[in-house]
């Protein structure tokens, strides 16, 4: 213990996760295989917030009606101790995003309950968890979301979507701006036309029309309610959108809250680039211009000042246009004005990361081998120590004060999202579990060099599902690693049904994940639920094949430029080895099922091999050259489809060449329809603008014409997934009717 004392937080591991009262005592009901409807009936775990005296967490939960077809969120608040979860008292259904103020006095939160969506503020009793006293903040016409305390708890940083060529909205002259947005607004919904017109791309995105609005950074006095405007127009002809795509706030407070860092995306053309830049500005000077502090010509993401100030950490790309980069913790340090890569030896992804309240370290965390795994960044020494993969997954880093608890969202592939601690006072040694070291550039201490991992305890601090999981059989999830034909070594997961007996043969449902840059792994999914496609009587194999994340980033680009090579035969290598090293694996009743990448890769599956007795495509790219004009992310299919011979993947850049040249036509599933024989279920979204409906369309077209047995179902009102709990229950029966259907019949 004396070695951790002189080496606070710079090593550590996890343990397996601390079951449940619930999950550990055995029942005397024999337990079940879950259904939909359970699946349903469980509590959705959404944004925490834990007070800065490590005392309370604020949870939001999300509660299913599928009758109704609804999705309610509602605020809670408990003792991380453990206490009994009581709902927010001031607030109602539908709120979200809660927020301590430094203090621990105050809560804010978003609702609109009373209108558009606004910030709130109440009284919040640290003794009691009682809460009064809410007033609406803000009153924005065009609503607030992503807000932000800052340290000294005056203010509140929040975005909001206005129109480029309204008044700005200022502390001098609020209603102007403000009247300007409504009535454009409201003249907007009034319109009889519909009609948009389009001088730029990046006019949709992912399963909604941008429009005109863009979104700024906002800053409010919570004494007085004046707002300024931080990122107001530029006086280029497409004024960007703060913060960069998909982001949230993507910013933060300098201790001293003097200073805002933030991420901002100026390039011209938005739909090629994942270019995105480290901004700050200073708060004291309200004429002050924003001053950008990253250098690297890829994405900077989630700035954050170390609490003494000293330093601004991000995560970082390198290249440009290339969304699935490595992603680096890099350092600003503030008085040197100088940037360094934290752990240029490391060969995963930062995924997020949360300083030490005491400045000491940063732990940081990021898929690994499908689990996590969790980095300490030593400061002061300059070194870090990774650990090997966790059970599960884990994200919402909290160090709280002290530095002596980690709070964390867990989630695995038997149980939905739940809030952890993990003790740090509780470290001892394991020599089961071997740490790795590394230098970032000063001389690591000696003494530290361990050949074994100090780990910690860790609990349950939210418990909303433990009754309805005590019920379910949620058969645990096997790994298997498997070499693949080029010798590479890969890995893949396996489920076996509820109820397993050994002296059966089971059917298959081999799922591709999406991405290509993505992972399975043990996490839930209320979209695609490995337990509940075993739940029928199934076996669940599912391949992480060249692309995948967490394998280091050789693996993760192996596949821009291949996307129906490597990756294929790895998926196939991958089954066969099941096949071979699982004997309650019946090879003859098999169905292919994936989404996105997984889509087209069953695309792919159907032209090039006969092995499948089904196929589920859903949202899958069809015709690769159609794809690149209808999809709204231009940068994806730009990257993905080059070869090193050009200098641009656009499809006239191969215009003239053979189609082994030709990556748009190599790749392309359309052009291997002739093989089609699987009888194969289409699914697709009008909505998604990633992969544009006309994919299905010419997908289901074809085998209809080809005279293959095909269904399609369609969605008016979904996007990339199918979210409406409803049309959720449609598709998995029809998904799990299409497969009974050519898996257990005599087809």
């Amino acid at each position: 213990m004396r070695r951790v004392r002189l080496f606070p937080l710079a090593v550590f591991a996890f343990v397996l996760p601390a079951l449940s009262a619930a999950q550990s005592t055995q029942s005397a009901q024999p337990k079940r295989p879950m259904t939909f409807e359970d699946m349903m009936q469980m509590k959705r775990l959404g944004e925490t917030a834990v007070s800065p005296d490590g005392k309370w967490l604020a949870y939001s939960v999300t509660t299913v009606n599928l009758a109704q077809n609804t999705k309610t969120p509602e605020l809670w608040l408990q003792t991380i101790a453990g206490g009994e979860p009581m709902k927010l008292a001031v607030g109602q259904p539908g709120d979200g995003d809660p927020q301590f103020a430094p203090d621990s006095k105050r809560i804010l939160f978003l609702s609109g309950h009373e209108g558009g969506q606004q910030v709130w503020v109440a009284d919040f009793d640290a003794a009691t968890g009682a809460t009064s006293n809410a007033k609406k903040l803000t009153a924005i016409a065009t609503g607030a979301d992503n807000a932000k305390w800052s340290p000294d708890g005056k203010s509140i940083v929040f975005t909001s979507a206005v129109y480029p060529d309204c008044p700005a909205i200022s502390i001098a002259d609020f209603a102007t701006g403000n009247a300007c947005n409504a009535n454009r607004d409201k003249a907007l919904a009034g319109s009889k036309v519909k009609a948009q017109i389009w001088t730029h791309l990046l006019y949709r995105h992912w399963d909604h029309y941008t429009g005109d609005k863009r979104s700024h950074l906002f800053l409010v006095s919570v004494e007085t309610g004046a707002m300024r405007d931080l990122t107001p127009n530029d006086p280029r002809n497409v004024p960007p959108d703060y913060p960069s795509v998909e982001q949230g706030c993507g910013c933060d407070f300098s201790p001293d809250s003097k200073e805002l860092a933030f991420t901002e995306n100026f390039d011209p053309v938005p739909a090629i680039s994942t270019h995105a830049d480290i901004f700050t500005l200073d708060l004291t000077d309200p004429a002050a211009k924003p001053v950008k502090v990253s250098t690297s010509a890829g994405g900077n993401f989630n700035p954050a000042y170390s609490p003494d100030g000293k330093y601004l950490a991000w995560r970082s790309q390198a290249r440009a246009g290339y969304e699935s980069d490595k992603f680096r913790l890099v350092l600003y340090d503030r008085a040197a004005k100088t940037i360094k890569e934290m752990m240029p030896g490391f060969d995963q992804w930062v995924d997020e990361f949360a300083w030490d309240p005491r400045s000491f370290a940063i732990f940081a965390a990021g898929g690994y081998q499908g689990g996590t795994q969790l980095v300490t960044v030593d400061i002061p020494w300059g070194s870090y120590v990774t650990m090997g993969a966790t059970e599960g997954e884990f994200s919402d880093l909290r160090p709280t004060a002290g530095g002596l608890m980690l709070i964390a969202t867990a989630v695995h592939v038997t149980a939905p999202p739940e809030v952890v601690l993990f003790d740090l006072r509780s470290v001892h040694m394991n020599t089961s579990r071997t740490a790795t070291f590394g230098s970032l550039g000063h001389p690591i201490n000696p003494e530290r060099q361990y050949t074994s991992a100090i780990v910690f305890n860790e609990y349950a601090v939210t418990h909303l599902n433990d009754a309805l999981l005590a019920q379910l059989d949620l058969p645990k999830m096997e790994d298997f690693w498997f070499t693949a034909a080029d010798g590479t070594k890969l890995q893949g997961f396996l489920i076996r049904p509820p109820g397993f007996d050994a002296t059966k043969k089971y059917p298959v449902k081999f799922l591709v994940h999406g991405g290509p840059q993505g992972a399975w792994g043990d996490d839930w999914s209320y979209r695609w639920n490995a337990e509940l496609f075993a739940a029928n009587g199934y076996v669940v194999v599912m391949i992480n094949p060249r692309g995948s994340t967490g394998y280091g980033q050789a693996i993760v680009e192996a596949v821009s430029g291949d996307w129906g090579g490597k990756p294929f035969t790895d998926l196939m290598t991958g089954l066969d080895y099941a096949e071979q090293h699982y004997s309650f694996i019946d090879k003859t009743r098999e169905c292919a099922l994936g989404a996105s990448y997984g889509g087209y890769m069953a695309n792919w599956v159907l032209g090039h091999t006969d092995r499948f007795k089904c196929i589920v495509s859903h949202d899958g790219m069809f015709n690769a050259e159609s794809a690149f004009g209808t999809t709204e992310e231009d940068w994806f299919n730009i990257w993905e489809f080059k070869t090193p011979e050009s200098k641009g993947g656009h499809p006239w850049d191969y215009y003239g060449k053979p189609d082994s040249e030709n990556p748009f036509r190599k790749w392309s599933p359309s052009l291997s329809a002739k093989n089609f024989k699987t009888p194969t279920l289409v699914i697709h979204g009008q909505l998604d603008y990633r992969l544009d409906l006309s994919e299905g369309l010419q997908l289901f077209d074809t085998l209809q014409m080809l005279g293959v047995p095909s269904k399609m179902l369609y969605f008016p009102d979904e996007g990339h997934w199918v979210l409406k709990p409803q049309n959720s229950q449609l598709w998995y029966k029809t998904v799990n009717d299409w497969v009974d259907e050519w898996t257990k019949s005599s087809h």
